[in-house]
């Protein structure tokens, strides 16, 4: 009976160790395997298990979308250069001539003599390109019926129909035909701070239409705008802001310009490595005017053709703005920051007038084209921007040597007025 017990625990107790020793076991699985080098040194001569590292098991963990971070996500493959697309749209060969349905001609214009003089610009031949599209209109070359229009410094190429051939042949005469010498041209700005000049001088203006609202244009004589400019001289208000005399290849364009630069702080870029925290992000501003113009004298010589395009911007004030950038030192630190409030005039116009005449423009009351300088006398709610009604004078004084031919008071070409455009 003895026995039986001692037999009876001998099992019970095998049985307990078994189990213990698979537990471990499982266990042992649960962590993880031994790195494949650590059990290269327990077999290797002197290592042992002492020897052995076992690996820390990894957490996988999720963000609140599903996906694992970006140090566990699986590398992204390289993007492959696509394939070449198929097309969509349907392309089939042309006939391999140019047709002409509506009788297109193909012409090569000669335009040395005008570009092997003018030495002002390294592409005398863009302004014949630009003087051809002005006169012809810019979908005349890219509708109905197929047309080309080609340029370099030898030849102008052109395919169209014959009607089309004979503006652009008048176009190419003005260029080639002229003599190219440098015309003259007086230019002058002038600004007046009302505009009550025109009550005492409007029987002398003969006005010419303009297509920029707000604007006006007339035509004088030489001798009248000479007595109207010493009269205006003598107001308080008068400022003459620049008085060049242009050298002007026919064609070609001269620019004038006055302006100053403002420095403000745009924005705020916050830079966390860096004392204090940000870094102000500068700009700058150009206040002032740039006045562009383009002539262009007909065949004869007696009538100019002139583009003008001016813009005026000028910068009424700047409303500062307060930004917050806390940082670890300062948690209550404050950025100013400035919006500029700016006020602008653009004028693009074309006009056409006798080289006898003089051409005035005025843009009306709007910002003065050369601004006070900065660092001047500012009173809130005294001081303001300043107005005036600014004034353009453009007279032809012909070729450089050539003396103006003298024009007697009253003597005007009313049938010149009406050319605008």
């Amino acid at each position: 009976m003895l026995s039986r017990r001692l037999i009876i625990a001998g099992v019970v107790l095998a049985s307990a160790g078994a189990a213990q020793a698979q537990t471990r076991r499982d266990r042992s699985t649960l962590a993880g395997q031994p790195p494949a080098s650590a059990a290269r040194s327990a077999n290797q001569p002197g290592g042992g298990s002492d020897d052995i590292k076992w690996r820390v098991p990894e957490v996988v963990t999720r963000n609140i979308t599903g996906n694992p971070p970006a140090a566990t996500q699986a590398p992204r493959r390289a993007v492959t250069a696509a394939a070449p697309r198929q097309p969509v749209t349907r392309v089939t060969r042309g006939p391999g001539t140019l047709p002409n349905d509506a009788g297109q001609e193909w012409r090569d214009y000669d335009i040395t003599p005008y570009t092997a003089r003018v030495t002002s610009t390294n592409r005398p031949e863009r302004a014949i390109l630009d003087w051809v599209l002005r006169e012809t209109g810019y979908e005349a070359w890219h509708t109905e019926p197929l047309a080309v229009l080609s340029i370099d410094r030898r030849r102008l190429r052109v395919y169209h129909t014959p009607q089309m051939h004979t503006v652009v042949q008048g176009v190419v005469d003005r260029f080639v035909n002229s003599e190219a010498e440098s015309q003259v041209f007086g230019m002058r700005v002038i600004t007046l701070r009302s505009p009550d000049w025109r009550a005492k001088h409007h029987r002398l203006l003969h006005p010419v239409p303009a297509q920029t609202q707000g604007i006006q244009a007339w035509l004088l004589a030489k001798e009248d705008m000479a007595l109207m400019v010493a009269d205006l001289r003598r107001r308080s208000d008068f400022k003459e802001h620049s008085t060049p005399h242009l050298m002007v290849n026919n064609g070609q364009s001269k620019q004038i310009s006055a302006n100053q630069t403002r420095n403000y702080i745009r924005d705020v870029v916050r830079r966390p490595e860096a004392w204090p925290g940000f870094e102000p992000q500068m700009a700058q501003l150009d206040e002032g005017f740039k006045l562009e113009f383009n002539p262009l004298l007909s065949l004869d010589g007696s009538v100019v053709d002139a583009v003008l395009r001016l813009e005026v911007n000028q910068i009424e004030k700047m409303i500062p703005v307060m930004i917050d950038v806390p940082t670890a030192a300062a948690p209550r630190q404050r950025q100013k920051i400035e919006v500029p409030q700016r006020i602008s005039i653009d004028l693009h116009e074309r006009f056409r007038w006798p080289v006898d005449q003089v051409l005035l423009i005025s843009l009306g009351v709007g910002p003065t084209p050369v601004p006070a300088p900065p660092g001047g006398l500012n009173v809130p709610l005294l001081s303001s921007p300043s107005r005036a009604d600014l004034l353009i004078f453009v007279e032809s004084r012909g070729k450089i040597g050539a003396q103006p031919t003298a024009v007697q008071p009253g003597q005007r070409n009313a049938s010149l007025y009406q050319y605008r455009y």
